[in-house]
């Protein structure tokens, strides 16, 4: 049974006019392109195919708006980092983003999706300040925390907090082994409150 029983897909968007109405609340999610972003969606929401999950890095390349329930919403955004596009596609992301973070009033939450086997990415940090710039809470999701020994798992956790601070929230992610699924949907629902 999916945590959000109402879910379903409201629409595309490749230009900021695009954007369902700026009403209610919505929590987006960012994250390199490999890093397991609609994996995590899918897991966290539990409907197999509700973001699209895909071999190729770089497939979610509009933002994507997900009805919860009532006015709540999860926003799939461009993975960034490792898709292969032409630098003019990478550029429009860029922006699409930006008027993204500086137009949505009904933006109260941003999960940030990174791959415990990586640091921070320079695209990972600009969601978080464009998150922080405009007092936005941002949640980091360390992925695919199955992948590592608990130890180094740990390590790696310890490293990210002390990096981000009290200001960004961290946990253990993995769609597969289901870790950090019950913490990441409280998480996502005290933001939509």
């Amino acid at each position: 049974m999916s945590h959000y029983p109402q879910a379903s897909f409201l629409t595309s968007a490749h230009q900021s006019g695009q954007f369902v109405a700026d009403k209610g609340k919505e929590v987006a999610v960012a994250g390199r392109s490999n890093a397991g972003k609609s994996s995590a969606i899918n897991t966290i929401v539990n409907q197999r195919n509700f973001a699209r999950v895909s071999k190729s890095p770089g497939r979610t390349q509009l933002i994507n708006f997900f009805s919860l329930q009532d006015d709540r919403r999860l926003v799939d955004l461009p993975g960034y980092g490792y898709a292969r596009v032409p630098e003019s596609v990478r550029k429009h992301w860029r922006e699409l983003m930006g008027a993204y973070f500086e137009q949505r009033q009904s933006l109260v939450g941003l999960f940030v999706v990174v791959d415990i086997r990586r640091s921070l990415s320079d695209f990972d940090w600009q969601m978080i300040d464009w998150a922080q710039q405009i007092s936005c809470p941002a949640h980091v999701l360390l992925t695919k925390a199955d992948k590592l020994k608990r130890g180094s798992a740990t390590n790696t956790l310890l490293q990210v907090r002390k990096e981000l601070g009290d200001t960004v929230t961290v946990q253990f992610f993995s769609a597969l082994k289901r870790t950090g699924v019950d913490e990441a949907r409280k998480t996502l629902d005290l933001m939509l409150l």
